[in-house]
């Protein structure tokens, strides 16, 4: 763990062109949880300069997802504000000749590359537009051509010890310029989150390893810009549990949908992307304590780490199955169940995988339920040996010994016939817990094929 307590300043910068998935909201909660883990500050950067893509309804399901997550922010920043800013910071870069007007088309820079590459050099930019005069130039304006601006880079070399993949190096004369300023002049990404970085003075940035190359970019535009460049940590890129890329499905998997649809507990999206890729075991948590405490940013490889999303399932279980009721009383009322008492909790929780899942077990205790009776003098010798009432957890084995004695069955030739008298199906909670739920009443009716 680091000991710059007091110090550490991450982010999280999401564009609001989509739903928050599961891929960036395990760089969020790394970002967040080293944050946390030195009393640090997290800043939520709303990268929304992408007008025609960002939309308010996706930056409230930001806010809502991680909201939900239960990952609070120190001070949300948009981009879209901050124009002003990036625009002085445009012009002290044009004065110093670190951004200079290149004029190529498209369609002209694609057949430059692939002129490039026939001849096996490297698609790197010819900075023809750092050769252009005053004249071109007015001559590309008057045929109605507007300037994308490039980054002119060092040839220094370019390293950075970073906090998953050690060292690094590149060397700036084996780079391409980066275009960041487009034709219609709105900066892009790689400018915009430097200048955010350096102002909000960010230390640590976390990112996957797909921005590597971004990075050391980005290492001489802090420099050009007088900026103390941040210490960086990329994330290897999650694979599915065959080891292939992850699937658009798979990588894509909405946190609000795991919510909403499929019924996930907050608690089991960390419990997996927290120790995702780390030495550390991957287990059911029910609050952040743990992880918070025991986060160290060392822990994590470089390998790229394989997720199975039915470990959410499993992970989900888990927490249901040590939830109190004081605190299930809560989801309970958000599902339309608020008449679950505790008793009926503590006997179905083991067997519930979501919440959902107790909407099953409810029906099942009170019914209607569609009993199944294959044997009529089966039903009606269990009917002769029933119990009286009230009925406890002895009723039971009381009630499957007589039966036993009587017909000579036992093991599942026992049990699973009344199972599915009882409660229509083949599987779930112990009956000798089920049965007093269920009660004498209703178990005669079913065992006489009524629903009931």
């Amino acid at each position: 763990m680091t000991n710059t307590k007091q110090k550490v300043r991450t982010r999280f910068a999401p564009s609001p062109t989509g739903m928050l998935h599961i891929g960036n909201v395990r760089t969020a909660l790394i970002a967040w949880l080293f944050a946390q883990s030195n009393d640090g500050y997290f800043l939520l950067r709303i990268d929304d300069t992408d007008t025609e893509r960002s939309k308010p309804e996706y930056e409230a399901a930001i806010y809502e997802s991680l909201t939900w997550l239960g990952m609070k922010w120190d001070e949300v920043a948009h981009q879209s504000k901050r124009l002003g800013r990036y625009n002085e910071v445009i012009e002290q870069l044009k004065k110093a000749g670190r951004l200079y007007a290149c004029y190529e088309t498209p369609e002209e820079l694609a057949l430059k590359r692939k002129s490039q590459l026939s001849q096996g050099m490297p698609p790197i930019y010819d900075r023809a537009g750092l050769k252009l005069t005053a004249e071109q130039k007015a001559k590309f304006e008057a045929e109605g051509r507007k300037p994308h601006w490039r980054f002119l880079m060092n040839d220094a070399p370019i390293e950075w010890n970073d906090l998953i993949r050690g060292a690094v190096h590149f060397e700036g004369k084996d780079m391409s310029d980066p275009v960041l300023i487009r034709e219609d002049g709105n900066p892009l990404f790689n400018l915009c989150s430097v200048i955010d970085d350096a102002d909000f003075g960010i230390t640590h940035i976390v990112r996957g390893e797909d921005h590597v190359s971004n990075t050391a970019a980005q290492t001489q535009m802090f420099e050009a810009m007088g900026a103390t460049m941040p210490t960086f940590a990329h994330l290897p890129l999650v694979s599915s549990a065959e080891g292939a890329k992850l699937s658009k499905r798979e990588g894509a998997l909405g946190v609000l949908e795991l919510r909403d649809d499929v019924g996930i507990e907050p608690m089991a999206i960390p419990s997996l992307l927290a120790r995702l890729g780390s030495s550390d075991p991957i287990e059911a948590y029910d609050s952040f304590a743990p992880l918070i405490e025991n986060f160290d940013m060392s822990k994590f490889g470089r390998g790229s780490p394989k997720m199975d999303p039915d470990e959410f399932l499993r992970l989900n279980s888990k927490i249901l199955h040590g939830l109190d009721f004081e605190r299930a009383k809560v989801r309970l009322a958000q599902i339309g169940l608020e008449e679950v008492t505790e008793e009926f909790w503590n006997i179905v929780r083991p067997n519930l995988e979501t919440i959902k899942d107790i909407k099953e077990w409810w029906v099942v205790a009170n019914g209607p339920v569609t009993p199944i009776v294959a044997d009529d003098a089966f039903a009606a010798k269990a009917i002769e040996f029933m119990p009286p009432a009230p009925w406890d957890s002895t009723t039971w084995k009381s009630w499957t010994d007589a039966i036993k004695t009587a017909t000579g069955l036992k093991g599942k030739e026992l049990f699973m016939p009344l199972r599915q008298a009882l409660t229509g199906m083949d599987h779930g909670p112990e009956l000798r817990d089920l049965l007093p739920l269920i009660g004498s009443e209703k178990a005669k009716a079913r065992l006489l094929k009524q629903a009931a």
